[in-house]
């Protein structure tokens, strides 16, 4: 595609996201939260009994349709390939984690913090700074060598053995989701839905399946990316990229406009706190992560669908630290943010920036 298309691409695909996000919420999704991948994710880890928090458990059909439309359209396009875990699984398994508990303690990842904005909370755009500033960070330590090794297409593989065990991995994720459709509509004794608060809102199924399934296509298409448009402004100076995340903005505000939703303003906002230094903070360490990981949260959703087994690895942190959030008292509310979740996101802050100082190669030797 040539660049007017690629840029076509990306700001139509934000419009859709935040287009079909108010949709969404006026058919039941939370306010403010048609679309948020990092709380959908908890939801789910919460219907499958992993946390307790009986008000955020729900098998969001959202986070299957985001991974089943990438699959499906990069099958039909005949460009997925399964992609081998990198050398470091596990420090992209643990930067993955503090990337969710950044996105808890702000009550909602990059996508859900456009929408905010979109609909006139204050707070997001302390979040927007912080997020900024994090993706920042993220960008400068690419720029000083940080890489956690890139993973080879299976195909590229002369090992057999290694490309079928690799072929397996990518198909992993897409089977998840798939287990959990059937989940949601068969209801099982051992999954949980809430009976009140956000868990118990939500659009009815088929139709939140198929419009992330859409999304899911379209950001396979255009590789739209909250964190990589931040990334690719600071480091190659593209701002179409960045454009395609005002898009969302744009039309999440016109959409909660039309609806009557739409309230500027600190005090009152849905499912949010006004403590500014910890939403700049969690949206810091979400940002940060997500450069170095190379994705947001509804990103690396994406790319398990596409066959990427290192994206596979970082869902399934997600959804750990969805639950470990809970269980530990990490998580914030409306009414702030607990003590372990500022100690976790000042920890987790720590432990990305020393991530970033060391994974870069060495220098040659004289």
């Amino acid at each position: 595609m040539s660049v007017k298309t690629d840029r076509m691409w990306f700001i139509g695909t934000g419009v859709v996201i935040g287009a079909a996000a108010i949709a969404l919420m006026t058919l039941g999704n939370p306010a403010s939260m048609g679309i948020c991948a990092a709380c959908f994710l908890r939801d789910v880890a919460g219907a499958l009994g992993l946390h307790g928090a009986a008000a955020v458990q729900y098998l969001r059909p959202e986070i299957a349709g985001f991974i089943l439309g990438a699959f499906l359209l990069a099958l039909v396009r005949r460009d997925w390939k399964p992609v081998q875990v990198s050398a470091n699984p596990l420090i992209r398994f643990a930067i993955a984690f503090f990337i969710m508990v950044g996105c808890l303690v702000f009550l909602g990842c990059p996508l859900r913090l456009a929408l905010r904005v979109g609909a006139g909370d204050l707070n997001a755009v302390v979040g927007l700074a912080g997020f900024f500033a994090g993706t920042g960070l993220g960008a400068f330590a690419l720029k000083k060598g940080f890489s956690l090794e890139s993973a080879a297409s299976v195909k590229d593989d002369a090992d057999k053995g290694r490309s079928v065990a690799a072929g397996l991995n990518a198909v992993v994720i897409p089977a998840f989701a798939v287990l959990l459709l059937v989940f949601l509509v068969a209801k099982p004794a051992f999954i949980k839905f809430s009976a009140e608060g956000p868990g118990s809102q939500h659009a009815p199924w088929i139709i939140a399946l198929v419009a992330a399934a859409i999304i899911g296509a379209l950001c396979h298409q255009s590789n739209f990316c909250i964190a990589g448009g931040f990334r690719d402004l600071f480091l190659l100076k593209k701002g179409w990229s960045f454009a395609g995340y005002l898009a969302v903005i744009a039309a999440a505000f016109v959409g909660n406009l039309i609806i009557g939703k739409f309230k500027p303003g600190f005090a009152g906002q849905p499912i949010a706190h006004t403590q500014a230094l910890w939403n700049f903070l969690g949206m810091a360490l979400a940002g940060f992560g997500s450069v170095l990981i190379g994705g947001c949260p509804l990103r690396q959703l994406i790319k398990a669908g596409q066959g990427d087994a290192n994206a596979g690895i970082c869902v399934l942190a997600f959804i750990a630290a969805g639950a470990t959030a809970h269980n530990a008292g990490l998580a914030a509310s409306a009414s702030g943010v607990p003590v372990n979740g500022k100690i976790a996101v000042v920890a987790g802050l720590a432990l990305v920036a020393f991530f970033a100082l060391l994974c870069r190669p060495k220098p040659a030797a004289a």
